[in-house]
């Protein structure tokens, strides 16, 4: 007779909340730059000109930055998500001792304040 492992799966919602809050608020700062870079456009001349141009060559290397780094994000926290899990799985009671122990130095660290 063996025993099943039970299936966990991991959903995107529950890996990263910290990381897709990030993403998205930089995204909404970059909306907000660009709003403002074209809310400038009738000042085209001297200085203001070029530092639009170069705001606007900015925001288009970091959308391009930002879409890679999304998705290395979510897979490098899908991939701790899962060795976390696995760990738990594997080793209970280490788990439970682990964060026993976290808890306690948070609770410590905030009782300190």
């Amino acid at each position: 007779m063996s025993a099943k492992k039970p299936e966990h799966h991991v959903t995107e919602e529950a890996v990263s909340p910290a990381a897709d809050q990030l993403i998205v608020e930089f995204k909404s700062l970059m909306a907000d730059a660009e709003a403002l870079i074209h809310a400038t456009e009738g000042h085209a001349d001297g200085a203001l000109g070029s530092i639009r141009s170069k705001a606007l060559e900015t925001l288009a290397n970091a959308k391009e930055s930002l879409s890679g780094i999304e998705g290395q994000l979510s897979d490098k926290a899908k991939e701790a998500a899962a060795s976390a899990d696995d760990f738990v799985h594997r080793k209970p009671w280490e788990a439970v001792g682990v964060a026993a122990g976290l808890g306690l130095l948070i609770g410590l660290l905030i009782h300190r304040r």
